[in-house]
């Protein structure tokens, strides 16, 4: 089965250019096109694609808009942001609105192609460490606009899923997650997604910024998996 693709760019020639580069991979195909965040919105809700490749400045709605309404969709598409504007302020935005990856739109062919399928697959095109040394860097003066998720909706997480979060929140990989908690990977990505679940969140990046914003994890901080906001041993799965 192909991987159902719609394109958003306010610019019609680069469109063109990606459904030119797309077109030509098997196991691709790209559904529509977009030229700007509202257009993207209802394209993505009337041909539910399984990635939206998508621009961040654009007239009416922008990308990071656009990203975050389309990532409540059901069902909702992986976004994977590609622009020309590498500022680290435009990467945190669109993690902050769900987005599952961020490249730049001269990024050769091949990585392209392979962004799209690793975003489709549910996995954060930023390395967690990445994302870490992003998120430090910014958080919380950069943040604007509501939270990523709300005050106290910590308290929902058990233990073991807080402890999951602060590891994934330091840069740690399912496997090393599993690794430091003893755990085996499935548990750990059973643990991931209902961190993300509880906290009505769509991406790992996401739940990155949500445990800097809350306060769960701060710069400099390590993330180690050593209790609650309370305080806690750690319980076992």
């Amino acid at each position: 089965m192909s991987l159902r693709i719609l394109v958003v760019d306010d610019e019609r020639l680069v469109r063109a250019g990606f459904r030119m580069i797309l077109g030509s991979e098997p196991g691709l195909e790209v559904v529509g096109e977009a030229a700007d965040g509202a257009e993207a919105v209802a394209a993505a809700r009337a041909l539910r694609p399984d990635v939206v490749l998508m621009d961040v400045r654009m007239p009416r709605v922008d990308g990071i808009e656009a990203t975050r309404r389309i990532v409540r969709l059901d069902p909702a598409p992986a976004v994977l942001v590609v622009t020309t504007f590498d500022q680290d302020e435009h990467v945190y935005a669109a993690l902050r609105a769900g987005a599952g990856g961020f490249l730049l739109k001269d990024a050769p062919e091949a990585q392209l192609v392979a962004a799209l399928r690793t975003v489709a697959e549910g996995v954060s095109l930023l390395a967690p460490s990445v994302t870490r040394r992003l998120v430090e860097s910014l958080a919380p003066p950069a943040a604007t606009g509501p939270p990523v998720v709300a005050a106290g909706a910590l308290h929902d997480l058990t233990p073991r899923e807080l402890d999951v979060l602060r590891l994934l929140a330091a840069g740690l990989t399912n496997s090393g997650i599993a690794g430091r908690l003893g755990v085996g990977d499935a548990t750990v990505k059973t643990h991931v997604s209902r961190v993300l679940a509880k906290l009505g969140l769509v991406s790992r990046s996401q739940a990155v910024v949500a445990a800097y914003e809350s306060g769960l994890v701060r710069p400099g901080g390590g993330g180690e998996a050593t209790g609650g906001p309370g305080g806690h041993d750690g319980a076992r799965c």
